[in-house]
């Protein structure tokens, strides 16, 4: 087949064509088709009925076709008008420019220019660049978002590998269907006896002792079933460690995982490890201060923090002193404390004042627990400065609200007494309520109870016979 273009239009094989079918075949062989002359004029122009997005340009006819490029097109349109204009041409040649009107729309068009038999006109087909214009976008927009997508896998990655290596649990990533490793963690090698390199793909039940082939993930299947969610106990191949695997399956990308936590005899010793650490910290650095006794009260040990609210110089100066010296009510205090906290095992919270090694006092929060430890016994004490609170409790701006229900008792008083004996009533309810604690606090101990109110021991037997509260409990 001849493809040569010089051999497919010649004498002897030319067809005669009438004006009127080569306009047809202009018209319909480049989208847009501009006959113009050497200074840039267009003389005529015809568009393809076939492309209708280009519209009607019968306006650029006998005007300067630079009119209708853009700035940057400018200079390649000039460049071929020179070399037209100097005969220095060759045969064919093709320039790429953007079009555009009044009408603010632009378009790309590929021009092929050719000679014609008048010197001083050439013939510029063009090709609507637009569809390949917007396919490129498409294509960029596309690797851009590959690209976006690449970045943030990597970052996932990243962030994955380092949460893994960094964990102190033992994980171990199983495929549910193959029971296959598919990734674990360092501290699960460490478990396992291998590096994680050499573990990943392996079998898991291979690397333990006493499961036969498909026995693991049955296993583990139950144990995710199960409501209580039970470990699988096995032994290591390697070391002979005895493990303990808690197992959860979850879904990815169509493919169902197990997340098998390896618990080890050294998993607690770890725990346990930080967990002290982390209680040193709190009790040598913390806001509150803490106090440990004996069972009697007498001060083994006080942090940082209890040696500024007493202002005492050294923890030396108060160990072996019992508590009470520090406590504004003394013994009374400490009982209450320690036999609320012996009979509950702990006291949530008891409001008193603190005494200072030098006589100023300052009103605390204290709660206290009782610890049972392996040598000997005591009590732990959290002392908090509520003096700030204090402030506030004396502040009428800053008085907490009356509730509703309370209100509500009141008014419905209104009009059946005097304003005189309503507050009587009221203020008959609230002291028979804090005489009935103080009772309760030191476990009917009239003493500590009138010492705690503040009142004589024979006040309080004249409200507690007021009250019908001098038979409960019995007497001290």
């Amino acid at each position: 087949m001849n493809t040569r273009e010089r051999d497919f239009w010649d004498e002897q094989s030319a067809p005669r064509i009438d004006p009127e079918q080569f306009n047809e075949i202009v018209a319909t062989a480049a989208d847009l088709a501009i006959v113009l002359d050497l200074q840039g004029t267009v003389q005529s122009l015809v568009v393809n009925p076939l492309n209708p997005t280009i519209g009607r340009l019968d306006h650029w006819e006998k005007r300067d076709i630079r009119e209708f490029l853009a700035e940057d097109s400018l200079p390649k349109l000039d460049k071929q008008l020179a070399a037209y204009n100097s005969g220095d041409i060759p045969t064919t040649d093709a320039i790429e420019v953007n079009h555009y009107d009044n009408a603010n729309w632009e378009f790309p068009i590929r021009y092929t220019l050719h000679r014609t038999s008048d010197k001083n006109l050439i013939l510029m087909l063009g090709r609507d660049m637009r569809p390949v214009a917007e396919l490129q976008h498409r294509l960029v927009k596309a690797q851009l978002a590959l690209e976006k997508d690449y970045e943030s896998h990597r970052d996932f990655q990243t962030r994955y590998r380092v949460i893994m290596d960094s964990a102190r649990d033992a994980m171990v990533l199983v495929d549910a269907g193959s029971g296959r490793i598919t990734d674990l963690n360092t501290a699960a090698g460490n478990i396992l006896g291998a590096e994680a390199d050499a573990l990943t793909g392996a079998q898991f039940g291979a690397e333990l002792d006493g499961f036969k082939r498909g026995e693991l993930l049955d296993q583990l299947s139950a144990s995710v079933s199960a409501e209580t969610s039970a470990p699988v106990n096995a032994i290591v191949r390697r070391n002979g460690k005895e493990i303990s695997i808690q197992a959860r399956l979850f879904r990815a990308g169509g493919d169902k995982t197990y997340l098998c936590r390896l618990d080890g005899p050294e998993t607690s010793e770890v725990f346990a490890e930080e967990l002290a650490e982390v209680l040193t910290l709190l009790y040598r650095e913390g806001a509150d201060a803490i106090v440990f006794t004996d069972r009697t009260g007498t001060i083994r040990n006080a942090n940082e923090a209890f040696l500024n609210l007493t202002e005492v110089g050294q923890l030396s100066d108060i160990k072996g002193k019992p508590l009470s010296d520090f406590l504004a009510r003394g013994s009374v205090d400490l009982k209450v404390l320690l036999d609320n906290a012996g009979r509950n095992g702990t006291m949530p919270i008891y409001s008193t004042r603190l005494d200072s090694a030098y006589g100023s006092q300052i009103s605390v929060e204290i709660s206290a627990t009782q610890v049972e430890a392996r040598t000997n016994g005591g009590f732990a004490f959290v002392v908090r400065d509520a003096s700030r609170m204090d402030v506030v409790r004396d502040t009428p701006a800053t008085a907490g609200p009356v509730s509703n229900e309370a209100m509500q008792n009141v008014m419905g008083l209104v009009g059946s007494a005097p304003l005189k004996d309503i507050v009587s009533a009221t203020t008959d309810v609230v002291e028979k309520m804090c005489i009935e604690t103080a009772v309760d606090l030191t476990r009917n101990n009239r003493v500590a109870a009138a010492e705690m109110l503040g009142l004589s021991r024979q006040s309080l037997y004249v409200k507690l016979r007021k009250y019908g509260l001098l038979n409960k409990g019995g007497d001290d």
